[in-house]
């Protein structure tokens, strides 16, 4: 076997995003909420290979909304019914299960999660998001009193899902249980909200990778589209690219090295995926401007684009 047919090797094996362990559930990730936070955080792990189902029926402050003057890219504004539709067309060209309904209650499930919908469905994860801003109710049955917070209003006492709980990047006390939404300041506004939910997705991503076995100076992961002319010659130099690795590595690593070479191998594989010739640039904007005009066109017909309930893996 040759050096490049045995690299090929290792890459595919270290591709897989998920481990044995993992395989065991539905879903690598389950985001309840499909707002800006949950499609924008559904969008970078669905393109990260993540298996990743959006849930969203419920509250949303952004359906209050009688129109969107404020987010970046539309000049003229946008209605509300036209951005949800772009928002879970791209969760769902990210490769998402986007699904039209509402999350009751989430439940420890051996090393992940499992959450049952009002509907009566059940799908499991090795990781949770909570992105509604109003969705902290169905985390209750997890039995962390410390997420919640009393407050007195017009003489009564009520209980609410504590914004603080998680950090800033998103991680609570639960192993593979993030909360993207409610957290105070991110989601008061459509476009803050949006970015959050990315904030929050690295994390995520950050937090397989370093489960997969790569070191904490590789665990981030950058989402970037290249340019081919940026690599230097026909042909890029997979050593220089080792080398930028290996030299990344901690000497008190303890990951083997067999492992090391393939997750390094599957790196550079997932580096050279991100250079565009202008011929893939050029195609992927008539694509994109023919499904943005599919969506202004269903705003004129009056017709809001449905969701479709998508079954689980």
């Amino acid at each position: 076997m040759g050096a490049d047919e045995h690299a090929e090797t290792d890459a595919e094996r270290a591709e897989d995003a998920t481990s044995e362990a993992d395989a065991a559930f539905d879903h690598d990730v389950v985001v309840v909420g499909g707002g800006p936070t949950g499609c924008s955080l559904g969008v970078f792990t669905g393109r990260y290979g993540l298996d990743t189902v959006v849930f969203d029926r419920g509250r949303s402050s952004l359906r209050q909304c009688a129109y969107l003057e404020n987010y970046l890219g539309f000049p003229g504004g946008i209605d509300v019914d036209t951005l949800y539709g772009l928002m879970h067309d791209h969760a769902e060209a990210a490769g998402c299960d986007v699904v039209s309904e509402h999350v009751a209650e989430v439940r420890r499930d051996g090393t992940g999660y499992a959450v049952t919908t009002s509907d009566g469905r059940t799908a499991t994860a090795r990781r949770v998001v909570a992105a509604a801003r109003y969705g902290g109710d169905c985390l209750e049955p997890l039995g962390d009193e410390s997420m919640f917070v009393t407050q007195e209003r017009d003489g009564e006492t009520r209980k609410r899902f504590d914004r603080e709980y998680p950090d800033d990047d998103g991680r609570t006390p639960f192993d593979g249980l993030y909360v993207a939404a409610p957290v105070p300041g991110a989601n008061v506004q459509a476009i803050r909200s949006a970015g959050h939910g990315a904030r929050v997705a690295r994390t995520v991503i950050a937090d397989v990778r370093r489960e997969q076995g790569y070191p904490e100076p590789l665990a981030a992961h950058w989402d970037w589209m290249r340019r081919d002319a940026e690599l230097a010659g026909d042909d890029p130099d997979r050593d220089d690219w080792r080398e930028w690795f290996d030299d990344r590595v901690p000497e008190d690593c303890d990951v083997d090295e067999a492992r090391l070479r393939e997750l390094r191998e599957a790196d550079i594989d997932r580096r050279l995926s991100t250079y565009l010739s202008e011929e893939d640039v050029e195609e992927r904007t008539r694509d994109a401007h023919e499904r943005l005009a599919e969506h202004l066109e269903a705003g004129d017909d009056g017709e809001g684009r449905s969701v479709e309930q998508s079954p689980g893996r």
